[in-house]
């Protein structure tokens, strides 16, 4: 309680008031620009490049490259708006601070558990589509699937379990080797191109590149993830925007490259494959390329994990402390410190969400789902930014923009915003049983006396 009082008067009084967090000077975390940037770009690009450039194409045809550059220019005003939350605020609560600050604690509530809750169904899919790279170079059948799925969990795991400067560290190396085996790969792929594959632009009209951005939502979602970091870093008001504008940079070009050189490569067969960097890779240099491609794999499911779960493991605790889950959880919300209680109840999460995704075998529909959650997230995310940035600022009029982009989000995502609403609808119910607990001993010590 004494940990919750402070953050409702912050929350309710003007900007100026606002603790010494938003002071360059005051005490953060250990996290510097280069470790920030290798995070953002594993939350960011992800596993997106393994199979959505299928997906996508399977959709939109060649206007997948058109559903693509739009998400990027979209991408720009999130990013912002977002970093400059984040730079603000770094607190371990990520979003759900952002909203407990702007609209009280029933809509951090909600925002926690969307992203707490919801979006860790994203994590098998991941495992998933990395597994079926991974067996289609050296072979195996639907349980050796499985099994590598689950392999590349419990690594990160792990990784995440020795702190958030650490997965940094290793992340920094996995993004680096990253970006240079994704060169290699376009690099030898793009000559085999072939500008007839353009035509025609739009076979399934504006409607297939509607339905490409939803997909490729979840490629473009990760801004809000690392939010949950910021006090991690040494100084988050000029660390956090360098990072965030460089790992935009990275994210924005290896996607239009990829999907641009997978269309005008492989043609209509794009839409068909289930592994279309391997496809890329053995058309230039044949089946023992296809080594290449698991250990692209290998290093992008890696780097996801290591964001997310050093996200996911901080929010947890922050809920913990702010009475979202129980007080138990609350350890190692500190910047700095270790959150392994939030990391197991996150590892819990994906667990069960594991056993629905990898029963079922089939990703689109999970992977709409989970762009369904993200699309929330953004939405509340950024109006929270109208109430918290000063107004007319630069991070103001980008946060007005992403709440007119981040609606066209949620238009996009349709009647999967069921999911979303459902989770709503329970953390709502969870926090009147809280209020009516916390009531209840009291209207009982007062009858006595009556």
């Amino acid at each position: 309680m004494t940990e919750r009082g402070p953050s409702t008067t912050r929350a309710r009084g003007p900007e100026p008031e606002l603790p010494d967090p938003q002071v360059p000077s005051a005490p953060h975390g250990r996290l510097g620009v280069a470790g920030g940037t290798a995070l953002y770009i594993a939350a960011v690009l992800g596993t997106g490049i393994l199979v959505l450039p299928s997906l996508a194409a399977a959709a939109a045809g060649p206007g997948a490259i058109i559903a693509v550059a739009a998400l990027a220019l979209i991408s720009v005003p999130l990013a912002s708006t977002f970093a400059a939350l984040a730079r603000r605020h770094p607190d371990a609560g990520g979003v759900a601070t952002f909203a407990r600050r702007a609209f009280g604690p029933d809509a951090a509530r909600i925002i926690g558990y969307w992203f707490f809750f919801g979006t860790p169904i994203g994590a098998p899919i991941a495992a998933l589509m990395t597994a079926r790279y991974v067996v289609a170079v050296i072979g195996g059948d639907t349980v050796s699937t499985t099994l590598i799925a689950v392999g590349l969990m419990v690594i990160p795991i792990a990784v995440t379990a020795f702190g958030v400067r650490f997965a940094a560290s290793v992340q920094l190396v996995l993004s680096g080797a990253l970006v240079a085996v994704l060169v290699f790969v376009l690099a030898v792929a793009a000559p085999h191109g072939q500008p007839a594959h353009l035509q025609p632009l739009l076979p399934h009209g504006w409607g297939g590149v509607g339905l490409a951005m939803s997909l490729y939502i979840w490629a473009f979602a990760g801004w809000e993830a690392v939010a949950g970091i910021g006090g991690e870093f040494r100084n988050p008001r000029r660390d956090i925007p360098r990072a965030t504008a460089l790992a935009l940079v990275i994210v924005s070009v290896a996607y239009l490259a990829i999907q641009t050189v997978t269309v005008l490569v492989l043609g209509d067969h794009a839409a068909s494959t289930a592994v279309p960097l391997l496809e890329l890779v053995q058309i230039a240099t044949g089946p023992a390329g296809g080594v290449v491609v698991a250990v692209i794999a290998a290093i992008v499911v890696t780097g996801v994990f290591n964001a997310y779960l050093a996200a996911f493991s901080k929010l947890g605790a922050a809920m913990g402390r702010d009475g979202d889950l129980p007080a138990w959880f609350g350890r190692g919300v500190e910047n700095g410190a270790v959150a392994r209680r939030g990391l197991l109840l996150s590892t819990v999460v994906m667990a069960v969400y594991s056993v629905i995704v990898l029963a079922s075998g089939d990703l689109q529909p999970f992977i709409l789902v989970h762009t369904s959650f993200a699309a929330a997230v953004y939405g509340l995310g950024v109006a929270s930014a109208l109430r918290l940035l000063p107004a007319r600022s630069v991070g103001w009029w980008m946060a007005l923009l992403s709440c007119v982009l981040a609606g066209g989000l949620l238009l996009l995502a349709g009647w999967h915003l069921a999911f979303p609403a459902a989770v709503a609808v329970l953390a709502l119910g969870v926090g009147a049983l809280a209020r009516a607990a916390r009531r209840r001993p009291a209207g009982r010590a007062e009858r006595p006396q009556g």
